[in-house]
């Protein structure tokens, strides 16, 4: 009975180790939806465009890449600044250098949710196919949304940050929406993939 326990644990510190590090197939999946999230922004995106607010494709698959491999925050955070970089060719960027923070910011809370809240749906299937993508998506997008609205309003623009708030809810909310659709219905389909 030592034995097996003693082996049981053993086993659960191989995985927990093994768990620590991204593999090959997450840093292929990673980069596979943050190149078609650049693709699906530049082609897609204006045509779902709607009273300003569009899906912000970037956003929407570094979300769902963090909910697929469920990585640690610190690289949730590589994850985030490796698409603020990415961001920064022209075409996909008219703002040089905000997207760094604030993609970054946004990653780094969708790290943190997907975190808590896998514990919490941890025995929901329903939770965690459908409603778990989506808030955190819809989380995520809106702090990194916010975090680019604050500095582009008040740091760059010298605006006040309550006016910022309230001129970006409808865009940031809405861009936030669009996103967390996009997660809720690519969720399922993903998961699908990766276990074939």
């Amino acid at each position: 009975m030592a034995e097996q326990m003693t082996s049981t644990a053993g086993k659960r510190v191989v995985t927990e180790q093994k768990k620590s590090g991204l593999t090959t197939q997450d840093l292929i999946l990673v980069a596979v939806l943050v190149a078609a999230g650049a693709v699906l922004k530049l082609t897609v995106a204006s045509f779902l465009s709607f009273g300003g607010m569009k899906p912000n494709f970037m956003i929407a698959m570094y979300c769902l890449a963090i909910i697929l491999i469920r990585p640690n925050v610190l690289q949730s955070a590589a994850i985030g600044l490796l698409v603020g970089l990415v961001s920064q060719i022209p075409m996909l960027n008219a703002t040089p250098l905000v997207n760094i923070a604030s993609e970054t910011l946004g990653a780094v809370v969708c790290g943190l949710l997907v975190l808590a809240l896998a514990r919490v749906a941890a025995d929901n299937k329903v939770c965690q196919n459908a409603v778990f993508p989506g808030i955190i998506t819809f989380l995520s997008t809106t702090v990194s949304g916010y975090t680019f609205a604050m500095i582009v309003g008040v740091t760059v623009a010298g605006l006040d940050p309550l006016a910022v708030f309230g001129v970006y809810a409808v865009m940031v909310l809405g861009t936030a929406t669009m996103n967390t659709v996009v997660a809720v219905i690519l969720t399922p389909v993903l998961k699908a993939v990766l276990k074939k």
